[in-house]
């Protein structure tokens, strides 16, 4: 992944409905959601919902495609995974045992740090 790239998707999600969508759809999985579940999931009005994910498709973190009258939206794992992968990828020095790894692990919700 290139710097620009990253800086896209990192400002995508910097802003806490587009972050709080994304998580959304990446916890839905590969069916994804309409958008309006998840306009009701954020309890947004649908025009700021309309805005966020056109920010978010920008930077290729969600992507859609309409279902009759039902667009659904559906996160852009290759690219999240890529995103990851450009974060980390010098972490510990290139080290093949990384300390940090083991706390890379996702979190049950509401588990503590």
């Amino acid at each position: 992944m290139e710097t620009d790239t990253a800086l896209r998707a990192l400002a995508a999600l910097s802003h806490e409905s587009r972050l709080a969508a994304f998580r959304e759809l990446v916890q839905a999985g590969h069916d994804g959601m309409a958008v309006g579940e998840l306009r009701e999931r954020l309890d947004l009005p649908p025009a700021t919902l309309t805005a966020h994910l056109n920010v978010l498709r920008a930077a290729a973190l969600v992507h859609d495609e309409r279902e009759g009258r039902v667009i659904r939206v559906r996160a852009n794992y290759l690219q999240m995974d890529a995103l990851v992968g450009y974060l980390t990828e010098n972490c510990c020095g290139g080290a093949s045992v990384c300390a940090p790894a083991a706390s890379c692990k996702p979190r049950k919700k509401g588990a503590s740090r």
